[in-house]
């Protein structure tokens, strides 16, 4: 595959991070509505990695991992859709708009600095103050929201809690033994999450009714499955072995725009002031530590060359 063409895949799988997650948070918003958040998600994630797989498979594609692949290909499962997707959906189902979910999950990069820094890597000045302010940011709106009763806490709690855990798994991610397909890592991945997201639903209580819910909830389901998980977060997962991680990572300020605004014109999620100042705060935040954790052009080159 020549640059241009690899330029290209890696432009068009950061259109699809940019705007399919950004919708997801609004299809979360829909589905928890009538359906328990664990079980709910984590049937969406067991769902697609098994069609993704078949996928696959018609493809010629070999989905066969070895023992060390499949567990860490599991812990990132445990990672991203079980303690990610699985505690933004639970924080989303208590109330949190999708909007400020996103806004909070856009904290990713900031805790990946901590991650780096808890870790021994010496973190940059300006690194320090953008995690600084994003946090301030962080506060803002959740206690400012609160205030103007739009962000319940606990809701809050558990999505940026989500977002701490999302982090450290795409932190650690490099560090694993997994399939060297991307595609294949996002089977085992979405349906080893999946799996464990239903068994801990079941086990802390959840009941779902799958003939009870109405048109609109299985068709938000269906597109979690489809376009949220198949594509979006197959993509995610193809940029992060294929892209620098600052650039992955500038998926962060652009989703909670495309968020907030699908929130405010579907759903009538309000735009208040603590949103609009401590969003605008956090995404200012994520794009100064993006910028100054992004590799040097040097280093970023290898990562677009032809395989």
């Amino acid at each position: 595959m020549n640059r241009q063409a690899r330029l290209g895949m890696v432009a068009t799988a950061l259109a699809i991070v940019y705007v399919v997650w950004g919708s997801t948070y609004l299809g979360i918003r829909v589905v928890v509505e009538d359906v328990p958040p664990l079980t709910g998600m984590g049937a969406r994630f067991a769902a697609a990695g098994l069609l993704l797989g078949v996928v696959l498979r018609l493809r010629g594609v070999d989905v066969r991992v070895s023992r060390a692949e499949l567990l860490g290909a599991a812990l990132l499962g445990l990672m991203l859709p079980l303690l990610g997707n699985g505690l933004v959906a639970i924080g989303e189902s208590k109330g949190a708009p999708s909007g400020v979910a996103a806004l909070l999950v856009a904290a990713v990069p900031l805790w990946v600095v901590a991650y780096r820094f808890a870790s021994g890597d010496r973190a940059r000045g300006w690194s320090v103050l953008g995690v600084v302010l994003g946090f301030v940011g962080l506060a803002w709106l959740v206690l400012g929201g609160r205030s103007q009763g739009d962000v319940p806490l606990v809701g809050a709690a558990f999505v940026l809690a989500a977002s701490g855990f999302w982090a450290f798994g795409s932190w650690v991610q490099p560090r694993l033994t997994l399939p060297k397909d991307p595609f294949v890592l996002a089977v085992h991945e979405m349906w080893t999450g999946g799996v464990m997201m239903v068994a801990l639903g079941l086990a802390v209580g959840e009941s779902p009714t799958p003939f009870a819910y109405d048109a609109r909830t299985w068709l938000a389901w269906l597109y979690l499955v489809v376009i949220g998980s198949m594509v979006g977060f197959s993509a995610y997962v193809w940029l992060l072995s294929n892209a620098p991680i600052g650039l992955v990572a500038t998926y962060a300020y652009v989703n909670p725009v495309v968020a907030v605004l699908l929130g405010w014109a579907l759903l009538d999620e309000p735009i208040t002031a603590a949103v609009l100042v401590g969003g605008l705060v956090i995404v200012a935040a994520v794009a100064v530590v993006i910028t100054v954790e992004r590799p040097p052009k040097q280093a970023e080159d290898p990562a677009l060359e032809p395989a």
